[in-house]
């Protein structure tokens, strides 16, 4: 499970009924169980997303020896699902997970 910050104010575009709708947008349907979005999609066998309003939360389940077509298509549909979800592009994400990293090493 990874947790992903929001940008500011965002938080209030996952309220609701628009998780799922955003998680469905790109990987072409979602489900909400138990107040948490589920969705699957080409190498994601489930993808399990929810938000406390400052974090986005998903845990991942991934299929092995998918073809390399389809690995390309799910690693770009999940990059435009974080993004959309979290107000951030993938450079953001990651400079947001090395600052997270150096304040949790100091």
């Amino acid at each position: 499970m990874r947790a992903y910050e929001l940008r500011r104010g965002h938080g209030k575009n996952l309220e609701g009924d628009k998780l799922r709708t955003i998680t469905a947008e790109a990987f072409g349907g979602a489900t909400v169980e138990d107040g948490k979005v589920v969705a699957s999609f080409g190498a994601i066998e489930k993808l399990t997303a929810w938000t406390d309003g400052k974090q986005l939360f998903v845990d991942l389940a991934m299929k092995s020896g998918v073809p390399d077509n389809v690995a390309t298509d799910t690693i770009s549909r999940n990059n435009r699902f974080l993004e959309a979800a979290t107000g951030y592009t993938a450079k953001e994400r990651g400079k947001k997970a090395q600052e997270a990293s150096k304040k949790g090493a100091a």
